[in-house]
């Protein structure tokens, strides 16, 4: 479990700092590959990250934004990730990239995941930057400890791309990227903001069982340092 801490008084100077480091990540994944792929995470959390980051001047027309995971709801609703997304980030400088969702409107999420792994697929891997957030039950992506397919979700030998997730505390059906995507990233990054999520973190590094806290799956198995940014 390697780890990189980056601690920040606020989370203004925290968006600021994260918004560099993702810049220069696409930026060199682009000259060095020609395209960089950045999947992001939803929620409240990451809004001022998305405002600060769509203002840098990367080559966007030659960067992909995905998302680690999605609710299974149209864009149209207030809880989507993608509405999310094209609100904060696709916009501006930014508004140049391109962008993969996890949602389409089958009738059942299972069929919708095997279409967003067939787009997910199509992606050039691993992913250059991954940013995950963490609920304070220790999941992340849509890795929930109770969800229906935690198991194979987080199982780091598994060949799903995607999958379906119920959960009790998740609310609607969800979609996520499975744990070897994330953990085969080249920058994988973990941002929380407040005591109480920091608390939970504490928890999950004490080590434990992956399934009763999900973050711990991506520090166990990650290939390369987790740089966790916190507030």
């Amino acid at each position: 479990m390697a780890i990189e801490w980056h601690d920040f008084a606020s989370g203004a100077d925290l968006a600021a700092a994260l918004a560099s480091q993702i810049a220069a990540r696409l930026s060199e994944a682009v000259r060095a590959n020609g395209q960089a792929v950045l999947a992001v995470s939803g929620g409240t959390t990451p809004v001022q990250l998305f405002e600060a980051l769509s203002q840098h001047d990367v080559d966007w027309a030659c960067v992909t934004v995905t998302l680690v995971d999605e609710r299974f709801v149209p864009p149209e609703n207030g809880r989507s990730n993608e509405r999310l997304v094209h609100t904060h980030l696709l916009k501006d400088n930014a508004g140049k990239a391109k962008f993969i969702g996890l949602y389409n409107p089958a009738l059942v999420a299972e069929t919708a995941a095997i279409a967003a792994a067939n787009r997910i697929d199509a992606l050039p891997r691993p992913f250059d930057v991954v940013i995950l957030g963490m609920g304070t039950d220790g999941h992340t992506a849509s890795f929930f400890p109770d969800g229906d397919r935690l198991d194979q979700a987080i199982d780091a030998q598994g060949k799903a791309l995607v999958l379906p997730m119920l959960a009790e505390g998740a609310g609607e059906p969800r979609l996520t990227l499975t744990l070897p995507v994330i953990a085969e990233a080249r920058f994988i990054v973990l941002h929380i903001e407040g005591e109480a999520k920091r608390e939970v973190l504490a928890r999950a590094l004490e080590g434990g069982e992956e399934t009763e806290m999900p973050i711990r799956a991506v520090f166990n198995h990650a290939q390369t340092p987790v740089h966790v940014f916190r507030a």
